[in-house]
């Protein structure tokens, strides 16, 4: 396996001493989990954070080895982590993605929904601007694999039915993605749904 593509970072997991197993999320090649030597020292560090854009060069001498990736970051989310409902909504939409998408199945309309998801929530002056997008992109994930779940869109300026909305498609989820693994995941769905109730 050769790729060099423009990938968004979904996760990431401690791995030996220094180094990271990163989730990262290409166009061509869906999710695609790959070994990044010096991932949790001071240079990679804040590249590797779930949500930024990198180009990834992905390396592996055959299909059943783990890749090795070199990233190089490209557009960083970091300042939007300090801020708590963007930081929810980027932690909860890169969560999804990592765990609810098989590897190396290539779903480019979900990588261009995400990016444009992540753009949103870091543009938007509050989240009545990124919510619907939000629940956009839940929809389109659960079509994506399958699961044709029929979800009426809700008004912009009607909060109260973008959060039922927001409540009913977190059901669907739990049930079908991630029922085996809700609760690793679903905690940070809850913290968003949490924060979006403040509003």
């Amino acid at each position: 396996m050769q790729l060099r593509a423009p990938a968004i970072v979904c996760s990431t997991r401690p791995h030996g001493e220094t180094a990271v197993i990163a989730r990262l999320l290409t166009q061509e090649s869906g999710i695609v989990a790959a070994y990044v030597a010096g991932g949790r020292g001071r240079n990679l560090r804040p590249v590797v954070i779930p949500g930024n854009v990198v180009d990834a060069e992905i390396r592996a001498r055959s299909e059943s080895q783990l890749p090795y990736a070199r990233l190089e970051l490209v557009e960083s989310r970091g300042p939007w982590l300090t801020e708590p409902l963007p930081s929810a909504a980027i932690s909860w939409v890169t969560a999804l993605t990592a765990i609810a998408l098989p590897e190396r199945h290539p779903y480019p309309a979900l990588y261009d929904a995400l990016e444009a998801l992540l753009d949103a929530i870091c543009v938007a002056p509050s989240a009545r601007g990124w919510a619907l997008p939000l629940l956009s992109f839940e929809v389109l994930l659960l079509r994506e694999l399958g699961y044709g779940v029929p979800v009426p869109r809700p008004q912009d300026e009607d909060w109260v039915a973008v959060l039922d909305t927001f409540d009913r498609l977190g059901r669907e989820l739990a049930r079908y993605p991630l029922a085996d693994r809700r609760r690793d995941v679903m905690a940070a769905r809850d913290l968003l749904r949490e924060r979006l109730a403040r509003i």
